[in-house]
């Protein structure tokens, strides 16, 4: 943890919930209000469709409610989507960009993921900018030039440490029960920090990186 930088916990529940999940929702924020010390800040990310009550649940406890995706446009004949103004209206203070799972999925490239952090800031959103590599990219040594390439392309340069959270998720760890050793993510971490100062100077200083990929009690 770098001094000086709050550190924020955040879940991402993917396409999984209904309305019954809700109850699970109180119970996690009712958790924080006792285990949560002030100085750190949580979030889980949950379905557009849930957004809207677990916003309203979660504003009685220390927990905010995010996005998960939004559409780089604010309206139009985009059937399906979701814009950032929309989230905002449901209650949202974060949205997450960039996923690897949207990536590989839906093709969002780094100038779709950089439109949407853009429009996610015109919102009044906080983006959470998601990079990583591939096992095969971490297994030709290739980890740290992927890293550079995705921040280059995906972080528009107005990016702040008030408006944008960089989530280092390495793709090949998320839902293989496999995880990166500590130095390993030490230094992934290092030099996506070193990177984001040269390309925003001063602004990057403050930014917070974390670390997204089959996290567990008991590898946390």
């Amino acid at each position: 943890m770098t001094p000086g930088i709050r550190p924020l916990v955040a879940g991402n529940w993917k396409m999984n919930g209904t309305s019954a999940s809700l109850n699970e929702l109180r119970m996690i924020g009712n958790g924080f209000m006792s285990g949560l010390d002030a100085e750190t800040e949580a979030l889980v990310c949950v379905p557009a469709t849930l957004l809207h009550q677990a916003a309203e649940i979660l504003s009685r406890t220390p927990v905010r409610a995010g996005g998960e995706d939004c559409h780089p446009k604010e309206s139009g004949a985009y059937t399906g989507e979701i814009s950032a103004e929309m989230l905002k209206d449901a209650g949202a203070s974060h949205v997450i960009v960039g996923h690897s799972e949207r990536r590989e999925q839906c093709g969002d490239d780094d100038a779709i993921v950089n439109a949407k952090a853009s429009a996610a800031w015109r919102a009044g959103l906080v983006a959470i900018i998601c990079i990583g590599e591939t096992r095969a990219e971490r297994e030709a040594g290739a980890t740290l030039d992927i890293l550079s390439r995705q921040l280059d392309g995906s972080v528009p340069a107005s990016a702040t440490g008030a408006n944008t959270i960089i989530a280092y998720e390495p793709v090949w760890a998320i839902g293989t029960g496999l995880t990166p050793t500590a130095a390993d993510v030490a230094e992934a971490h290092a030099h996506i920090r070193g990177k984001l100062i040269a390309l925003l100077g001063d602004a990057a200083a403050r930014m917070r990186i974390l670390y997204g990929g089959s996290v567990k009690p008991t590898n946390a």
